[in-house]
């Protein structure tokens, strides 16, 4: 089943809830303001997308108001941080098993419904 992690008040979340609902497909949203990634969900995101830096909004409001938006290559401090401020996400997070990308991936997710497709 496909995931989707984000927050309500995010637009790319919610284009990410469109555009799935739209082709039929069931997800399961997380409400990262809610419940946060667990340890090993966050390992393998970031497997799936190059590193812990892909899902750290440095650039988000949450850092800025943190003073962490300069954080640099730390990718143990981000885990650290990710991992107690959920709020520190880059939005959304869509996992499909091991695959996963971050933020608006349109034509990725179209390759992922027509291989559940094929699978029916």
């Amino acid at each position: 089943m496909i995931q989707i992690f984000g927050l309500p008040k995010c637009k790319a979340t919610r284009a990410a809830q469109r555009f799935f609902a739209e082709r039929g497909i069931q997800v399961q949203y997380i409400n990262l303001a809610q419940k946060n990634m667990a340890k090993g969900e966050l390992r393998s995101v970031a497997r799936a997308v190059g590193g812990v830096a892909a899902v750290y909004d440095g650039d988000g409001p949450r850092a800025k108001e943190r003073g962490l938006q300069h954080l640099g290559p730390d990718e143990a401090r981000m885990t650290s941080l990710l991992l107690e401020d959920a709020l520190l996400f880059r939005t959304p997070v869509v996992r499909n098993g091991s695959q996963a990308t971050v933020g608006l991936a349109e034509s990725t997710w179209k390759t992922w419904i027509a291989a559940l497709k094929q699978g029916m």
